[in-house]
């Protein structure tokens, strides 16, 4: 019999009648001993295919190929996993009789949920290299689709999640997991955290929903398990992206969630979400959405940066969703104007020496594009990325003269300023949903940013700073040594009695960086902002002469022949400005 401990057992037992009271699941017994517990219970499976409808023959034929795909060794366990939840979500193709047609068989009914069966198991004994249990199993028509281990509340969470990661090993039960699509650990102070196959530890999530159910655990469970949200999880917000399968956050759920309801009514928005909370996956998973839910739907995406295109187009791909990226303004209206695709991706292309995307150039490009009687096919979605750098409303202006029955949705993670945020609103609509910075970072999806105001000194006002620099410096040489190096400690005064502004920044840095814990250690690094090009290439220069070897230059900046020709030197030149030149011809050859 089982051997958990008794305030394990406790919780276990609470954990079932939850389960099957208050979320009306099927009990299907304690399996510690019971022999050739599966993920796949054929029997149970077989009923419910059989209430469906489906005949002996494209019975046995579908679970035959389910088992096929559930068993296939051969493969990692993401690809099998990735095989077994295609069969899942879009059934299984088998054909009753030779030379017949082919018919799709749902081994779970999304459209209805509720008719489906629903049960748990507990203490599943599962055979393998070695023998584990987990603590229960929930079955969906049969087929293993949730794992949940758990501990008692002295107990931390992570060691639940360890072990379930330890069950994935090919050493212990990895054959189990190729039909499991939610991962639950979880406790009674700490509630759940859940992920998927062969999600690491520190990825493991934790859900976050108003509830009157004070007992985490008890409401993680009733808010990730109840029926409805359960498969809609696992419908609608799983991706498989580049090896590696991942789950929604709570912050992308309710998103993606407001923003059905916000297009159902044919009503755009802006979905504020701090930056590096998934914004990305966001929009995945609308435009799925769309596309099974809405005749004749396309999505067109806008960014105005050329690595934000190229990020969109590889987000989309990554996930085996087909996208096109636009070359042109006319590119753009071409396919537009016909049928397909379904999916396009288009960048407002930066003109001349502008720093930022031309609206008017890109626009008009638009406009001389237009065909007479030009009319886009299909019912047409935009989504604008980094919508706060479109306020003055051109850009919507005229794509509303193009798309005149299009909806809008707006993307932007950054902070808007009060005139910003009265012009996003007047172009874009209503706020659907947002995830604001100090959500993000109270979740642990984002680091906190720290502010400290500096001014730099304009001339020596504090001999001691000098003094502290040179021991700093000078930590481990001999009383000699420090006295020859002190005759040149003079160059420090100079730099900072100097008029160059940037010289008195390096300084600073250079200070901070022999002083400070975190960065003299070599445990942390530091990045500075410039204003322009010439200005990052001056202070490299100057961290370089005052011996700040390990720095570099990072930019998005991409030079052209066009930049440096067609200018003569003149005597009168300012020499900063010979300086800016010969600087962007070596970042050019």
């Amino acid at each position: 019999m089982t051997d958990v401990g008794q305030i394990e057992r406790r919780t276990q037992d609470r954990m079932v009648y939850l389960f099957c009271k208050q979320l009306d699941y099927d009990y299907l017994g304690n399996w510690i001993d019971r022999e050739n517990n599966s993920n796949i219970e054929e029997a149970i499976l077989r009923k419910y295919l059989n209430d469906k409808g489906y005949s002996q023959a494209l019975i046995g034929k579908t679970i035959y190929e389910l088992t096929r795909a559930a068993t296939n060794q051969s493969k990692s366990l993401y690809d099998i996993n990735k095989d077994v939840y295609t069969l899942l979500r879009y059934g299984v193709n088998v054909k009753e009789y030779v030379g017949e047609n082919t018919q799709t068989i749902k081994l779970i009914d999304w459209e209805h949920p509720l008719e489906n069966n629903f049960a748990i198991a507990e203490e599943v004994t599962v055979v393998g290299e070695n023998n584990k249990r987990p603590d229960v199993v929930l079955y969906v028509n049969g087929i293993a689709l949730g794992v949940l281990e758990l501990k008692r509340s002295t107990v931390s969470v992570s060691e639940g999640i360890r072990q379930n990661l330890d069950n994935q090993n090919q050493t212990f039960i990895r054959p189990f997991f190729a039909t499991i699509q939610l991962i639950m650990a979880g406790n009674d102070t700490e509630g759940i955290r859940y992920g998927v196959i062969e999600t690491l530890e520190k990825y493991y999530l934790k859900w976050k929903e108003d509830s009157d159910i004070e007992n985490p655990l008890d409401r993680h469970i009733v808010q990730l398990c109840q029926k409805e949200r359960f498969l809609e999880l696992l419908h609608d917000f799983i991706v498989y992206d580049r090896g590696t399968k991942k789950i929604c956050r709570h912050n992308q759920y309710f998103a993606v969630k407001a923003s059905q309801e916000s297009l159902r009514k044919r009503e755009g928005g802006i979905l504020w979400h701090a930056q590096g909370s998934g914004k990305s996956l966001i929009m995945v998973w609308i435009a799925k959405w769309l596309s099974e839910n809405i005749n004749d739907a396309r999505v067109l995406i806008i960014t105005d940066r050329d690595e934000l295109d190229k990020q969109i187009e590889k987000t989309f791909l990554g996930v085996s969703e087909k996208i096109v990226r636009t070359k042109s303004g006319k590119d753009l209206i071409n396919k537009l104007n016909a049928t397909t695709p379904a999916l396009l991706c288009s960048l407002i292309h930066k003109f001349a020496r502008k720093e930022e995307a031309d609206y008017d150039g890109y626009i008009e490009e638009l406009k001389k594009s237009l065909p007479r009687n030009f009319r886009a096919k299909g019912d047409i979605y935009v989504f604008v990325d980094e919508c706060h750098r479109t306020q003055s409303g051109k850009l919507h202006e005229a794509m509303n003269l193009i798309l005149p029955n299009a909806i809008f949705i707006g993307f932007t993670g950054t902070p808007l300023l009060k005139k910003d945020k009265k012009k996003s609103i007047e172009v874009f609509g209503k706020y659907i949903h947002t995830y604001k910075f100090d959500e993000a970072v109270k979740d642990n999806v984002v680091l906190d940013l720290r502010y400290e105001a500096r001014n730099v000194d304009q001339n020596i006002t504090s001999q001691a700073k000098i003094d502290q620099l040179f021991d700093a410096k000078t930590v481990g040489l001999t009383d000699y040594a420090k006295t020859e190096l002190k005759k040149k400690w003079g160059t420090m005064k100079r730099v900072l009695s100097s008029q160059s502004r940037l010289e008195k920044i390096v300084a600073d840095i250079i200070f901070d960086m022999a002083t400070k814990d975190r960065l003299q250690n070599g445990a942390g690094n530091a990045i500075l902002v410039s204003g322009s090009i010439y200005q990052a290439c001056k202070y490299y220069e100057l961290f370089q002469n005052e011996g700040l070897k390990k720095c570099a230059i990072v930019t998005s900046y991409v030079p052209t022949i066009n930049d440096i020709k067609g200018e003569i030197i003149l005597d009168s030149l300012d020499e900063n400005r010979i300086r800016e030149r010969e600087l962007l011809h070596l970042l050019r050859f």
